[in-house]
Order: structure tokens, then C-alpha cells, then sequence
């Protein structure tokens, strides 16, 4: 499955049994699979090997000068006509004494006469490597004046040498496009980039298997939910292939489709369970969904058999979190719980896959509790510890032994937001609303001194309440938070979700939206379960000129 194995057994098979010195060229790039085209146009010298084998009777001995090219080219750009082009399509070894061999010798080995010297050239052979569809280079075979010369049996297993390497490099060259393939499209669903929302900061790593399989089913993710909560996944697909990688793909489609939905964690992978039983596949996952909303600095959480989370705790202290293991994804029993945690400014959550707790020589709860202790002497040594360094930290629970399975993990440093930050009302929807709306506005952004966007705020906050107070039925619920911006968010219990539109100069109304698309820097629209959350954001003003 190795191309650099392969060709290295073929020096070895060759030299100096069958010759004293192998010439290997490849394609560059090599033709892999089915694909059609043109045939590449470089061969690249790939191997020279003039040292035997090891535990041979036949002593190491170094061709006389002239038995075979003292220097060889490196690249070598056949011509579509020429004598070189024609015997790797013909696909048979020749010796140099057939017409057009020495010719061809010269192309691949730099030099006109040496490849023929001695009696008239039957010390060399060359050997095209065709392989199912596509010729991939080929191997010339040099022997010295002090050996015989080949014969048509020699070019007969000349032939075997060429189509068994032939054969090898196809295979390895498929395996690791495959491989090549599966370990992209895994990394592809993995997410690019981590958010940066206000109250948590972020941390991943992903390892794939070190043995030759790559390609697993690990995953994580990170998704931002209104009322500036975030949504921490991990999962795991069991086995390692290309169909666990494109089920890994799907269910973390799902869950970011889910989440958008703003439902609870058990009912997230609850119906992440039954979407997966849609799919039809028989592959099961694990997950553990979490939810953090930094303005009660409180966690939810739910599993679906996956391994529990490790909270690190401010003072240093670390808690394996006690979450009710349901059924894996897939199985479809259901009977998902979620489970509510207070997360402190300054914990740190972990989320992580097998791979990093389970080995050969230890089994997971094993492994769990040397993450534990691995983490707490992190904490000793500083507290808090850096988010990067836990997660090295993490990684060095396997020490430097082999791993069988691949790892993900995703770590969180919560840090809240403060209360002073957050301004939170009910409001009955009526039409006095909007205008209660626009003096709690007013007050709260001069407490905040940010008295240069009052104006602006008040009038997009009096558009999306009056627009909200024409559909609720309940209390309407206006908050302001003052992170890295200014951020409005009006609930009510409707399901409808505003559009902005143009409205005709006829109109009387239709222009609240387009006023807030004017005048926000971004601003939208999110169906939760008790309604919907519209939402707008400023840039805070920044310091006057000249500080």
C-alpha cells in the first residue's frame, strides 16, 4: 500500500541478483483511477539502487566505468513521437540492442553511448511499469561487463518485475487517493474556524488515527444561538471509512439545524436520533450536546452514550460531570435527559472523543481518570490555565504510545457577561409599548454612557417593538447587552418572522425593517420555541481622535 515500499522492493528484487544497478522513472503527476486527458508529460528519476541486499552470498561490487551511466537525468520530457514514447506504449521490455532502445535508453538516462557500451547492448533492459489503464513509468535494468549478458528468459522476468511493481504502484497510488479523499472530506465537515462569542472562548484540536486508516467519524462544533448562548457539540461515528465520515457529515448538518431551532438539548438529540434512523444507515454515533448561556452562567447538558465531559473549575478542582447516558444515536430509544449545571466565570469545560482516553493498554475509565489528574496538576502549576495549554495538556493523556482511533476535543473557558452589562424587561403588547421601549432604551444606553447611539437605538428599538406588539399575544421581552457591541434582542410569541421590504411612497408602513437594515451593522430574525427573537447589533463608538 507503500509507492516508496514498492519501488524499494523492486531495487531490491533486481539488484544484484538479476542486475547491478535499477533505474526507476514515475510520471509526474502519476495517472491514478479512470480519469481521461492527456497522459502527463514528465518522468521524474525516482530510485537508484546499487547496493544489494542484505544476508546475500553475492559480495557488493561497483560496475566498472562505462558499464552503465555515471550521471542520470532527473527529468525527462519524452516526445510524443520519439523512440521513448513508443516503447512504454508498446508496454514490453526490450533489450538495448532492439531498434530504438538505445535511443530511448539515452532519453531516460541522460547520454547517448553509455547505456550500450560493451557488446552491442545487451547488458540493459527497459522495462515500461504499464499498470490496469495507464503506463506509470518504467525501470531500466543495467548490468557490467563481468556478467553475462540478458537473454530472452531474462526479459521474461524483466516482465514479471515490471507488471507486479506496476500493479503495486497502481494499488498504492488508489489507496492513498482514497485515503487522500476520505481524510479531506472528514476535515471539510469539521468546522473552518471556531466563534468568538461574547462570554466563552474556544479551543479545538482534532487528530486523526495514526495507524494508515485516517479517515473516522470524530466530530465538533461550536454554534452561536440567540440571546448569545452557544451550543458546544461532540460526537463520534463508530468505525473509520468513507461512509462513517459522510454520516459524520450529515448528523453535524443536522445538529446545526437543530440548534437553530433553539429546543433543549435531550430534544435536540432527540430528533438527531430519529433523522439518523431516516438515513437508513446502520452505523450508530455517540454525541453529548451542551448549552452555555453566559448571562446566568448556567450549562445544559445532554448525552447520547457518549463519554461524560470534565469540568475544570476555578479554584483548580476537577469534576467529571454526572450526565445520564442515553441510548447512541441510531439505536432509536430515545429516552434523552438534560441536565442543568451552574458553570462559574473561570471553569473550563471539556469535550472529548475516545481516542483521547482509550488505548491498547488501558481501558476508558482508566483514561478518564488520568485526564483528571493530568488537568488538575495543570491547574496547580496556573490558575486558570491557559485554554491552549489544557488542551496540549489533554493531548498528553496517551503519552507517546500508538493511537488506534482518532480524537477530537473541544474545550470552553467561560467567562460570563456581567450584570451591569445586560438590561432585561417584560413589556405588555400594547400600543404605549413601543414608546415605554424608547425611554428604557434612553436610560439605559446614558448609564452605559453611550450616549452617541440613543437616537439610533431608540428608533430601531421602537420599529421592532411596534412590529412585535401587532403579532404577540404575551409579554414582550426587550434586552440590551453591552459586550464588543451593543446588541438589542425583542422576543414575543409568534411564530411569524418579520421580512424587510420596499415599501411604495403610497404606503403607509413597511419601512421599519428597511430603517433598521440602514441603520444596523447586522441585524435578523430567529425562531425559538416560545416564539421568535429579533435582533440587531452596533459597533460601539471608539475612543475620540488623538487618544
Amino acid at each position: 500500500m507503500d509507492l516508496d515500499e514498492t519501488l524499494d522492493e523492486l531495487c531490491r528484487a533486481a539488484v544484484p541478483a538479476f542486475a547491478d544497478t535499477a533505474f526507476v522513472h514515475l510520471y509526474a503527476p502519476l495517472p491514478v483511477g479512470d480519469e481521461s486527458g492527456a497522459a502527463p508529460g514528465v518522468l521524474r528519476l525516482h530510485t537508484v539502487d546499487r547496493a544489494p541486499p542484505r544476508n546475500t552470498a553475492r559480495p557488493r561490487t561497483d560496475p566498472p566505468p562505462g558499464a552503465h551511466p555515471s550521471r542520470a537525468a532527473d527529468t525527462v520530457r519524452p516526445a510524443a513521437d520519439g523512440p521513448l514514447a513508443a516503447l512504454l506504449r508498446e508496454g514490453r521490455p526490450v533489450s538495448g540492442h532492439t531498434p530504438g532502445a538505445a535511443a530511448a535508453a539515452a532519453e531516460l538516462l541522460g547520454t547517448a553511448n553509455a547505456p550500450v557500451a560493451g557488446p552491442p547492448g545487451r547488458r540493459l533492459v527497459i522495462a515500461p511499469l504499464h499498470g490496469r489503464s495507464h503506463v506509470l513509468g518504467s525501470v531500466v535494468l543495467v548490468r557490467g561487463p563481468g556478467r553475462p549478458d540478458f537473454t530472452g528468459d531474462d526479459l521474461l522476468v524483466a516482465s514479471q518485475l515490471a507488471t507486479h511493481t506496476a500493479l503495486g504502484l497502481e494499488k498504492a497510488m488508489l489507496y492513498e487517493r482514497e485515503a487522500s479523499i476520505a481524510d479531506a472530506l472528514q476535515r471539510t465537515m469539521l468546522p473552518p474556524s471556531l466563534p468568538e462569542p461574547p462570554g466563552v472562548r474556544l479551543a479545538s484540536r482534532y487528530l486523526p488515527a495514526s495507524r494508515t486508516a485516517q479517515v473516522g467519524g470524530d466530530w465538533y462544533d461550536a454554534i452561536p444561538l440567540p440571546g448569545n448562548r452557544v451550543a458546544l457539540v461532540i460526537g463520534d461515528v463508530m468505525g473509520h471509512s468513507m461512509t462513517s465520515a459522510a454520516i459524520m457529515g450529515q448528523l453535524r448538518t443536522s445538529v446545526q439545524t437543530l440548534a437553530g431551532l433553539d429546543l433543549p438539548p435531550d430534544e435536540v438529540l432527540h430528533h438527531l436520533d430519529e433523522q439518523a434512523a431516516r438515513l437508513g444507515s446502520e452505523h450508530t454515533a455517540t454525541c453529548l450536546y451542551a448549552m452555555y448561556d453566559p448571562v446566568q452562567h448556567r450549562l445544559l447538558l445532554s448525552n447520547a452514550g457518549h463519554l461524560p465531559p470534565v469540568l475544570l473549575r476555578p479554584d483548580g478542582g476537577v469534576d467529571v460531570l454526572e450526565v445520564p447516558p442515553g441510548a447512541p444515536i441510531g439505536v432509536g430509544s430515545g429516552g434523552f435527559e438534560s441536565v442543568e449545571t451552574h458553570a462559574p466565570a473561570g471553569a473550563a469545560l471539556l469535550l472529548y472523543t475516545d481516542g483521547l482516553v482509550e488505548s491498547r493498554d488501558s481501558d476508558v475509565l482508566t483514561g478518564v481518570e488520568r485526564l483528571c489528574a493530568r488537568l488538575r496538576a495543570a491547574a496547580s502549576e496556573a490558575t486558570p490555565p491557559a485554554l491552549e495549554t489544557l488542551c496540549d495538556e489533554a493531548l498528553g493523556t496517551l503519552g507517546s504510545g500508538g493511537r488506534d482511533d482518532d480524537i477530537a476535543l473541544l474545550a470552553a473557558r467561560f467567562e460570563g457577561l456581567l450584570p451591569e452589562t445586560v438590561a432585561y424587561w417584560y413589556m405588555a403588547p400594547r400600543p404605549q409599548t413601543a414608546g415605554q421601549a424608547r425611554r428604557l432604551t434612553r436610560r439605559t444606553l446614558a448609564q452605559w454612557g453611550l450616549d452617541s447611539l440613543v437616537e439610533t437605538t431608540e428608533l430601531m428599538v421602537s420599529e421592532v417593538v411596534a412590529n412585535a406588539v401587532r403579532f404577540a399575544s404575551r409579554p414582550i421581552t426587550l434586552r440590551l447587552l453591552c459586550t464588543d457591541v451593543l446588541r438589542c434582542e425583542v422576543g414575543d410569541d409568534s411564530p411569524v418572522v418579520p421580512r424587510m421590504r420596499h415599501a411604495r411612497l403610497s404606503d403607509e408602513g413597511g419601512r421599519g425593517l428597511f430603517l433598521v437594515d440602514q441603520l444596523s451593522r447586522s441585524w435578523g430574525a430567529t425562531r425559538v420555541s416560545t416564539g421568535k427573537i429579533v435582533w440587531f447589533e452596533q459597533p460601539l463608538p471608539g475612543p475620540p481622535a488623538g487618544r
